[in-house]
């Protein structure tokens, strides 16, 4: 019974070492306090408090200037008027897998939530709301991109193709299954969006290049090697099924 009291005592806020360090801070707060406090009180010969009343006085005045006997405030922000975007939602249309869409949303909302909330088109995942796994990855225009990296307004007028877009007879599945590089599937629209922006350029890249395609690319499963060995193999048949 005293042991668990002893225990239960020690795990309370208010236990002797704590008090003990507490009026240690307090001790040293109220030090400083009368140290400064002192009349004259100086630091290698400068008065600590006329040191800051000086300092002071000396960013004001680099910061204000006169106009007429008016004090002035300088550099002050610009206002600009012109090419300003509204906040408020707008329509706009997005060229996706083909099919246009027209939507009504937000100048801050971006290519992912459009494509997955506005459009359901889910396979674009979205991690941690950032764009260092590659998930989030489509392509604009033949080209990789990452979703989360971009605001919808950006991409109108911009051909866009999500996983969704992908054929499931295409030679980059085909190769990821065969290969055993699709194990909880939830990275696998990134590679293949990865690869096939890859492959759009160059039907037979080499190791070097199919590994910078891939690098930003991630896979908490672990299948890079599977994922490595299918594109090389379809890169060795120039990128045809």
């Amino acid at each position: 019974m005293n042991g668990r009291l002893e225990v239960a005592e020690y795990g309370r806020d208010d236990t002797p070492q704590k008090r003990h360090h507490e009026n240690e801070v307090l001790s040293s707060r109220e030090t400083i306090m009368d140290r400064d406090s002192r009349p004259g009180y100086k630091v290698a010969g400068i008065d600590r408090r006329n040191f800051l009343k000086g300092t002071g006085a000396v960013v004001a005045a680099s910061t204000l200037g006169t106009a007429g006997g008016k004090v002035v405030a300088q550099n002050e922000p610009k206002v600009f008027t012109k090419n300003l975007v509204s906040s408020d939602p707008g329509k706009i249309v997005l060229r996706v897998n083909g099919d246009e869409h027209e939507l009504t949303l937000e100048p801050r909302v971006t290519l992912l939530e459009a494509l997955r909330i506005d459009l359901g088109l889910t396979g674009t995942k979205e991690v941690e709301e950032t764009t260092a796994a590659g998930a989030d990855t489509v392509l604009i225009n033949g080209k990789p991109v990452l979703a989360n990296s971009r605001l919808a307004i950006e991409c109108e007028g911009m051909e866009i193709t999500t996983i969704e877009g992908i054929a499931a007879d295409d030679s980059i599945v085909v190769g990821l299954m065969q290969h055993d590089a699709v194990l909880c599937g939830y990275c696998t629209p990134g590679f293949v969006m990865a690869l096939k922006g890859l492959f759009n350029v160059n039907p037979t890249p080499g190791p070097a290049e199919i590994d910078s395609a891939l690098g930003g690319n991630l896979c908490r499963c672990g299948a890079y090697a599977n994922v490595r060995a299918s594109a090389i193999e379809l890169a060795r048949r120039g990128g045809e099924n």
